[in-house]
């Protein structure tokens, strides 16, 4: 470990070389790494771009001669380049600097060392932000990061001058800050009064600040000196270790939720079995370990390296574009993976921050490449060194039989006993493992949960983008539980049915409420469910000491029970069977912590007995909690930067026209199995919709990788997001992307007496000042049974009555209703026309089968339909329209008035469609008063 040691630079311990290194070298290489990275660009930038650098909005040459740091490092090649290289193999000897420093400050008695730890993470990576997002990239965001950065820099070295030990009088003397001030004013006088030549003198003191602040690390360097603090090669080896190790168990929980979404686009394709859910049966490979030749070989450092090497096809699998190959190759990885590892909470809290990060969708996930949001070579070189590391590692040394206990009831513990008892561990292991994978896979799956809509204007509840960090924060507080307490007193606290009792009722706050209080009851059951996992794990293994495949088997075997029936309340109707598992998630969620159960000590009963807690060393409880706080901290700066800086706006504001679209997204694969946001995005953002309606969204399932198809688009594009009814209502999902602000918006769930539910959303918009309601709907399939006819007709009386009675408030319906145009009753096309008082968009256009757009009260001036190219199996259909203006009220209109459209008052020039489509496609324009028509699309590309 770091330690004070008398000599300075390498020593010879035991008859063995060990790397001693002076933890000065550290500050020493950080300084002239940094001087060296801002000075080259700086000299770079004057040599090859000088008038370009020193230009801005205000003047240029020679108003403006000297350039600020972000156009100096942001704006052009090679400086850019060459710097942020350097800055990057800065940031190593930068984040060594903040820990060791904490190393030397730490008191028992003192929090001081802790939050300078903290200002110092978050400083190092403020930093990092605008160093990469420069003002060229996001000019509001590099500000932010930098306004960020610099008041870090006063908790910074105030902390440092108070940590300082008393002796160290020179370091002390040389620890200063300045030239905010004067930077402030002379910004000001730059950006406010735009007085030419101010942002010269601005800059001088920008690069004041920046040499400064370099020059105030270095002074660390004397503080590691005088205390003689050293980085040992063990203990640098140690944080190695520690590393490959959280990065195994985040490529299990890669590998393991990537299996379920990957044979899942069979089923959807199906409706129903397609074969390919026989992929299942991998869960169940720890049952090889049932075998003891296998189960000697998989523990020694041969077979760790070999079965982890395997597992990394899941990550290559990327590069498979035929779904089937890559399903195998998925499964193949996922059966030698769970053969080798075991669940780790750590490694789950850093998937469900990665998907946090990525738009919900995990980087390495084998559904992505590179064009779509995958990280993926970055993960499998990440994922090689440390196998790198494993291969080299140590052999642990080997337990032959385990400690005796002392005390009262120490007879219950001998191994014997212990090994006896693997039923209820393996059981209660099933169940948290599909409670984790369900609930805490993504940061967003409880917010869904709760998730009911807007109302004055604001929504009931927490956003996903903006409040996901919490549900990591809750993760991170669960799993520091058992890691801060003693193991005695986590033992007796994370055992004792109080505390299963408050998980209860946790879960069912989370169930039955919705909104902020349904989202703090999930919060409560997240940290419930990750505090007794170390307990949980502890038990399991001791249970199956001597048969770790029966115990891993049994477990896995729960799990794929779990997966079946939380499928099956939803999919009820396409699956044999599936009635009598129909919206009974609350029955699966009593199954879950029934099952979790027996984890705990109950009185008068064979359980009362459980083996002793998982034991975590000082050490390793150090690691694991700054990792906890490393991680929490990291989920909320990536809220921060996701954060949108300016409020969504409509393409053309000022104008009245709305763009409003329909489309069902097959719950967000396209046609080769990939996760689809980004060219659904690309799309909505050509065909400028200000209004969408997205059906079959909600993915906040584990066959989908609960996921969230909005985040992409919203935070891209800048939309308002209704997401729809939440997974605990069964239906497939529907959601709304508007432009316009969501004044109230509430759900519905259409009747369904047999076949699946299907779900609605009605809210209000306000649309350039005028309150227009848009009724979005996904209604049943309509297989032409008997009983689905019943339900597609009730669920279109429904929706009709929903809207007579806004009459004669503008409505606008984007609908999945399965009906034939003008198609008689009991169809649905007859209730929705005429009892729901609406037009359709194009009564003539008869090759219509699943989606249409119904309106009144505005003026009908487009429409269009766009194939799906390979985003989706469904078209995009789009109806353009425009509001009238104030004392305008439009009703009883003739079809000859719709569609021609007399000229009852005057629009803008700026009332043109364009559609800018991919090359392979056409490109339409039609003028003012014309309409779209009814096209239908070919291409590969969508």
């Amino acid at each position: 470990m770091a330690g004070r040691n008398k000599k300075q630079h390498f020593q010879r311990s035991t008859g063995r070389d060990r790397l001693v290194i002076d933890a000065s070298y550290f500050a020493a290489v950080h300084t002239y790494l940094a001087l060296v990275a801002f000075g080259s660009a700086l000299l770079l930038g004057c040599a090859l771009h000088f008038k370009k650098i020193v230009k801005n909005g205000v003047a240029g040459y020679p108003d403006e001669w000297f350039p600020s740091v972000s156009a100096t490092i942001g704006d052009w090649y090679p400086e850019r380049n060459l710097f942020q290289i350097l800055i990057a193999i800065t940031s190593g000897p930068r984040f060594s600097i903040v820990f060791l420093q904490y190393l030397l400050h730490r008191q028992p008695q003192s929090s001081s060392p802790r939050w300078l730890f903290l200002f110092g993470i978050i400083r190092t990576l403020s930093c990092g932000g605008w160093v990469y997002i420069t003002s060229n990239d996001d000019h509001d965001v590099h500000d932010v990061l930098m306004i960020l950065y610099i008041l870090c820099n006063v908790p910074w070295m105030l902390g440092g001058i108070h940590c300082t030990p008393a002796g160290h009088t020179e370091s002390r003397r040389k620890r200063f800050f300045g030239s905010i001030i004067p930077m402030v004013y002379f910004f000001v006088q730059h950006k406010v009064y735009k007085i030419p030549g101010a942002y010269t003198r601005y800059s001088f003191f920008e690069w004041g600040l920046i040499l400064l602040d370099i020059l105030y690390d270095s002074i660390t360097g004397i503080d590691f000196e005088r205390s003689k603090l050293q980085a040992r090669k063990s203990y640098i080896r140690k944080l190695a270790m520690n590393s490959t190790d959280l990065h195994i168990a985040y490529l299990f929980w890669s590998n393991v939720t990537s299996l379920l979404t990957t044979l899942f686009y069979f089923s959807i394709w199906e409706l129903g079995f397609s074969g390919s859910e026989a992929a299942l049966f991998v869960y169940l490979s720890p049952v090889l370990l049932g075998i003891a030749s296998l189960r000697q070989w998989a523990i020694t450092t041969q077979g760790r390296v070999a079965l982890r090497l395997l597992s990394l096809v899941g990550l290559v699998a990327y590069k498979l574009d035929d779904p089937v190959t890559r399903l195998f190759v998925v499964g193949s990885a996922n059966l030698v993976s769970l053969v080798s590892h075991c669940i780790l909470g750590v490694g789950l809290i850093l998937s469900s921050l990665s998907k946090h990060a990525n738009h919900s969708n995990n980087p390495v996930w084998p559904m992505l490449n590179e064009e779509i949001g995958g990280y993926n070579k970055v993960g499998i070189a990440l994922a090689l060194l440390a196998l790198l590391e494993l291969g080299t590692r140590s052999p642990a040394p080997r337990r032959t039989s385990m400690p005796p206990q002392k005390g009262a009831g120490a007879s219950s513990f001998h191994k014997h006993d212990i090994a006896n008892h693997w039923l209820a561990p393996s059981i209660a292991l099933g169940s948290l493992f599909f409670t984790l994978h369900c609930l805490l896979t993504d940061s967003s799956t409880i917010i869904a949960w709760s998730w009911t809509g807007y109302e004055s204007r604001k929504p009931r509840g927490p956003l996903p983008h903006l409040y996901g960090a919490v549900t990591i924060l809750a993760q991170s507080l669960g799993l520091l539980i058992p890691v801060v307490l003693p193991s005695h007193v986590a033992s007796a606290l994370l055992t004792h049915i109080a505390w299963f009792a408050y998980g209860c009722a946790s879960a069912f706050i989370m169930y039955s409420f919705r909104n902020w209080l349904g989202f703090a009851g999930g919060l409560n059951f997240a940290v419930f469910c990750m505090s007794i996992t170390p307990s949980v794990l502890s038990q399991a293994a001791m249970g199956g000491v001597n048969t770790p495949g029966r115990t891993l088997f049994l477990a896995f075997f729960f799990v794929v029970v779990f997966y079946v029936a939380n499928v099956f309340t939803a999919a009820y109707a396409f699956v044999p069977g599936g009635v009598y598992f129909r919206e009974r998630t609350d029955l699966v969620l009593v199954a879950q912590l029934a099952a979790m159960s027996f984890a705990f000590r109950w009185p008068k009963t064979k359980f009362r007995k459980l083996g002793p807690s998982l034991h975590i060393s000082g050490a390793t409880a150090s690691y694991i909690a700054t990792l906890l706080v490393v991680m929490s901290l990291t989920s909320v700066l990536v809220t921060i930067f996701h954060w949108p800086m300016i409020g969504p706006s409509p393409y053309k504001p000022g104008t009245g026209i709305l763009n409003a679209g329909i489309w069902t997204v097959h719950f967000g694969f396209d046609n080769a199995g990939r996760d689809s946001q980004r060219r659904m995005r690309d799309v909505i953002r050509d065909m400028q919709l200000d209004v969408v309606g997205l059906l079959e969204t909600d993915l906040h399932r584990t066959v989908y990788g609960n996921r969230d198809l909005t985040r992409v688009i919203a935070e891209e594009l800048g939309y308002y997001v209704d997401l729809g009814p939440g997974p605990n209502m069964h239906t497939w999902g529907a959601a709304l992307l508007s432009k316009f602000p969501i004044i109230n918006s509430s759900h519905h769930l259409l009747p369904s007496p047999h076949g699946e539910l299907a779900p609605a959303i009605e809210a209000t918009l306000d649309i350039y000042g005028t309150e227009v309601t848009v009724v979005i709907s996904h209604n049943g399939q309509g297989r032409l049974l008997k009983e689905d006819a019943l339900d597609r007709e009730l669920q279109s009386r429904e929706l009709a009555r929903i809207m007579a009675n806004l009459y004669p408030r503008p409505v606008v319906f984007l609908g999945y209703v399965v009906t034939k145009p003008h198609a008689p009753r009991p169809a649905p096309y007859d209730f929705l026309v005429n009892d729901g008082l609406m037009y359709d968009i194009d009564p003539h256009d008869m090759d219509r089968w699943c989606e249409y757009i119904l309106y009144r009260g505005l003026y009908r001036t487009a429409y269009a339909r766009v194939s799906r190219g390979i985003v989706t199996d469904t078209e995009l259909q789009i109806g353009q329209f425009v509001v009238p203006k104030h004392g305008f009220n439009l009703v009883n209109q003739t079809e000859e008035s719709r569609l021609l459209r007399g000229w009852k008052e005057e629009l803008p020039e700026d009332h043109v469609c364009n559609l800018i489509l991919p090359t392979s496609l056409k490109y339409l324009q039609t003028v003012s008063g014309c309409q779209w028509s009814t096209m239908v699309m070919s291409g590969k590309e969508g």
